[in-house]
């Protein structure tokens, strides 16, 4: 679940994820022209593959011609060639035949550059993908789900899991093409000498297993770990320099250095484990390899003794075992890496089929009045907050909330907004039930000025457009109206920089600037929620004239304790917290 920090529940893996598990369900994150485009490459690597070994099968027949140039006389295959071509000397097929060779290793050296180009793309778009579906998905969450997430996780599974779930596919398409590799090398080694390929293949085998098996359990874990080192990360900076002010006042930067410093210890000890035992494989495999191979050769002089006769056999197995043992390392290390990165792959998956809020751009006609109907609303099940709440208010009307702290005046207004959906009752607009299919169009009509208006480093016209395409006779009929616009003028005008939360604003201007963000796209509905209780009274006093005078013909929602606030509206509702009887 987006923002939840998720754990296998399978009885046999306990803490790990099956590795085939984590492969189908990344097969299903994937769209009809993920998997063509899948294929493609799949060929792609079949070539890829065929060149390697090509390039390495074609060792042994040159060298042997090379030191034995009479053989292309007297060898069918060489001598057809010789003799279809029209070569006149053995010299001139030589020169011939090397720089055809030189010319497919540059060719072979091409295509790897390309093929590295079209999988990184690949694997590139796929984390685009990824992030950009994650990232829709947390938009839609509804409210309720979103206010008991936890925003750093959040932040996590959008960014860090999306970039591990594109990393484990990176690794499955380098995985599958030294497999393949491997296979077409081996076939080769096998056709040379299927006796030697068969007793240095059950030596490696053992070896590798061996490996894998200490290795693979260590890597799993550190995986786990380095997942909750970094929520913590996320968490612990959250906390700093969210409120930064009162981590200055508390005083407690020596405690959060201390956190930060013990967790990136053990983020880093899990880091240097998982490095080490990367190359730990590999640096056994060659020593192994190698050892057997000057073994086969010594072998082979004492046998036959004389080495002329196998050199060409000998020459193209170091060249086979000098690629093939790189690439079995490589498969352990990719093996690891995708163990490392297959709870990520969990997480995105889980995350991307999380059901969320539709779009629902119904229409719907606000001309009359909104009635709640019976309305029932819990945060969570069999704990009301609200119950059978009856209530009209007409189109235009200034309507005051109040009640004690914890009552539900906030919770009802989001109710009459859209924010929440009643678990009970019905809101209706001129009649008309407020539903999903037409939520989106009455959320629309709906202004809202919150008690703390969040501002990004960014210029007035951003913070107020807040996402949407920038108008600018709009947005200065806004600050206009928000009486901030004299202000701006002093300065850049609307392409005044604010500073990363407002910092460069006064109260007042940040309050100013909230008001012409909600009156922005002019919306029917105007909501304050507690929007003027930090200030001064006659900072409040002047801000609230300003939105009453711009608010003539809207239907106004106040949100207050202070009685000066709410004294120009129309009717007051009372909230009282609910009691179970």
């Amino acid at each position: 679940m987006l923002g939840e920090y998720v754990e296998d529940k399978d009885e046999n893996e306990k803490k790990k994820y099956k590795f085939l598990v984590s492969l189908k369900k990344l097969y299903r994150l994937s769209n009809t022209r993920d998997r063509f485009q899948l294929v493609g490459i799949f060929l792609l690597t079949i070539f890829l593959s065929f060149m390697e070994t090509f390039g390495i099968s074609v060792i042994m027949p040159f060298i042997t011609l090379a030191a034995t140039p009479q053989r292309i006389l007297t060898n069918k295959y060489a001598h057809a060639v010789y003799e279809f071509f029209g070569f006149s000397s053995t010299t001139q097929f030589m020169v011939t035949f090397s720089v055809i060779l030189i010319l497919f290793y540059i060719f072979r050296a091409f295509y790897h550059v390309m093929y590295s180009y079209i999988t990184n793309t690949f694997s590139f778009r796929k984390y685009h993908n990824f992030a950009l579906r994650l990232f829709a998905k947390s938009l839609e969450l509804t409210y309720l789900k979103f206010t008991f997430t936890n925003k750093d996780r959040l932040r996590q599974v959008v960014t860090g899991e999306a970039q591990n779930t594109a990393s484990f596919l990176q690794s499955v398409l380098s995985f599958l093409s030294d497999v393949l590799t491997a296979l077409f090398l081996y076939t080769l080694l096998l056709i040379t000498n299927w006796k030697m390929t068969i007793i240095l293949t059950l030596i490696l085998a053992v070896k590798v297993l061996i490996i894998s098996k200490v290795l693979n359990k260590i890597i799993v874990d550190q995986g786990q770990k380095r997942t909750k080192y970094d929520q913590t990360f996320l968490g612990l900076l959250s906390r700093s320099f969210g409120n930064f002010k009162l981590t200055k006042l508390r005083g407690n930067q020596d405690e959060l250095y201390q956190i930060f410093s013990d967790t990136s210890l053990k983020r880093g000890k899990s880091s240097i484990l998982v490095s080490t035992l990367s190359v730990t494989p590999k640096m056994l495999l060659e020593t192994i390899g190698f050892s057997l191979l000057i073994a086969s050769v010594a072998y082979i002089l004492i046998k036959y003794n004389d080495a002329s006769a196998v050199l060409p056999i000998i020459s193209m197995y170091a060249l086979a075992l000098y690629r093939l043992l790189p690439i079995i390392t490589n498969l352990l290390n990719k093996y690891q890496s995708m163990l490392y990165e297959q709870n990520s792959v969990n997480i995105v998956y889980e995350a991307l089929h999380e059901v969320g809020e539709k779009k629902g751009y119904g229409p719907i006609e606000f001309e009359k009045d909104i009635v709640l109907k019976d309305v029932d609303f819990a945060y969570i099940a069999d704990k009301p907050v609200l119950q059978k709440i009856n209530l009209s208010i007409k189109k235009g009307q200034k309507v005051a909330f109040v009640g004690p702290s914890g009552a539900g005046k906030s919770t009802l207004v989001d109710l009459i907004i859209g924010v929440y959906h009643p678990k009970g009752g019905n809101v209706l607009i001129d009649g008309k039930p407020l539903t999903p299919d037409n939520l989106d169009t009455w959320r629309r009509k709906v202004g809202y000025i919150p008690q703390q208006i969040f501002l990004y480093d960014g210029t007035v016209a951003a913070n107020i457009a807040f996402g949407e395409e920038e108008d600018e006779d709009k947005i200065i009929e806004a600050c206009k109206k928000a009486n901030i616009y004299d202000f701006l003028v002093e300065h850049k005008g609307i392409k005044t920089t604010v500073g990363d939360g407002g910092v460069r604003l006064s109260g007042g201007q940040l309050q100013r600037i909230g008001i012409a963000r909600a009156l922005y796209n002019d919306p029917e509905i105007l909501v304050l929620d507690e929007a003027t209780s930090a200030l001064d009274n006659d900072t409040e006093s002047r801000i609230m004239d300003e939105i009453y005078k711009s608010s003539e013909n809207k239907t106004l929602l106040v949100i207050a304790h202070r009685l000066s606030t709410i004294e120009r509206c129309d009717t007051k509702v009372e909230v009282k917290a609910y009691r179970p009887s």
